[in-house]
């Protein structure tokens, strides 16, 4: 059995397709086919069902599909750790966030690359938590820095990094008066653009609405962080966004952050790998970098109260830059 043979499987169990299989692959679709009958002699099972095209995988195949995936990443694992011990960790980290949380990831991708140099990194910033976990468990991703629930953790190593609070921004005074805090029952009333339910995220804001006997109907959903600023910045729109966005997004012009009470919501933003040892050298270094960086205290910096205060903005934070190091 050679690697060869399983990557082909996993690429035809992925594309359910056999063209499109071998153009992944870069080989010929007759070569393809060859390579993945040999191994159906070697293991003497059948492991796809062929008709005129693609039919899915035999029961066999399933099995088989789940072992090659880890088969294939433990080989790239000790490939990246052979590397590693000869030139420092190099290659491409591929870390997957959802849209909201991608704003913050600017800062642990920055302290990674400065103790690497030679690495470098892939970000794919509008994934579901729970296709985030799916591609995590399918070693398509190496981490993800995401909201996710106890019931994400089988399989996969967590660690906490900060938590996140909730405000409601807007731009120019005509949907909602000067002031520091709104009501989430006050904040159900507006035209809001929020984005689309799958997103945990909007889970988050529609508990919290729920929490107060308020149901939030947004006129505009979107998958895109860029669009939801977008639509916010016409003034003819308010949304719910992380406190987080007003560092990494600076806010400009009439546009202008409000805590959100009543309930003081807050979620647990959290960093998970694939939990199997010896697994991606690069990802388990990333975990480090990150949890050495304490971003709770950077991010919610002595739990501001987000009122306007000398030396701070609209929303409370410091606006002096933050100095980020790895802790030692």
């Amino acid at each position: 059995m050679l690697f060869r043979q399983l990557e082909y499987f996993v690429a035809v169990a992925r594309e359910k397709h056999f063209a499109r299989a071998a153009e992944a692959c870069y080989v010929s679709q007759p070569a393809l086919s060859i390579a993945i009958a040999k191994l159906e002699r070697e293991l003497n099972v059948t492991l796809i069902n062929r008709g005129h095209n693609f039919e899915g995988l035999t029961p066999e195949g399933e099995r088989l599909v789940v072992w090659a995936k880890r088969i294939l990443a433990e080989h790239d694992a000790f490939k990246s750790e052979v590397a590693v011990m000869r030139s420092g960790i190099t290659g491409t980290l591929r870390l997957g966030t959802g849209p909201t949380v991608s704003t913050t990831t600017g800062l642990p991708v920055a302290a990674f690359c400065a103790m690497h140099p030679l690495a470098r990194v892939k970000v794919c910033s509008r994934l579901s938590s729970a296709e985030l976990v799916r591609q995590l468990r399918d070693f398509e991703l190496d981490a993800a820095i995401a909201h996710f629930g106890p019931e994400d953790r089988d399989g996969l190593e967590m660690v906490p990094l900060y938590e996140e609070q909730y405000v409601l921004l807007v731009s120019g005074d005509h949907l909602v008066p000067p002031s520091p805090t709104i009501t989430w029952a006050e904040a159900a009333q507006l035209p809001l653009a929020l984005l689309t339910p799958d997103m945990r995220f909007r889970q988050f804001i529609d508990d919290a609405f729920e929490s107060c006997g308020a149901v939030a109907t947004p006129q505009v959903e979107t998958d895109s962080v860029a669009s939801l600023c977008a639509h916010v910045a016409t003034g003819a729109w308010a949304s719910v966004v992380p406190h987080t966005w007003l560092s990494a997004m600076p806010m400009s012009g009439p546009t202008r952050a409000v805590r959100l009470v009543e309930p003081d919501a807050r979620a647990q933003i959290s960093m998970a790998i694939y939990a199997a040892t010896p697994g991606s050298v690069a990802a388990r270094e990333f975990l480090n970098v990150v949890a050495g960086l304490s971003l709770d205290e950077v991010f919610v910096p002595g739990r501001p109260d987000f009122s306007a205060s000398p030396g701070t903005d609209e929303a409370g934070y410091d606006k002096q830059p933050v100095d980020v190091r790895v802790a030692s």
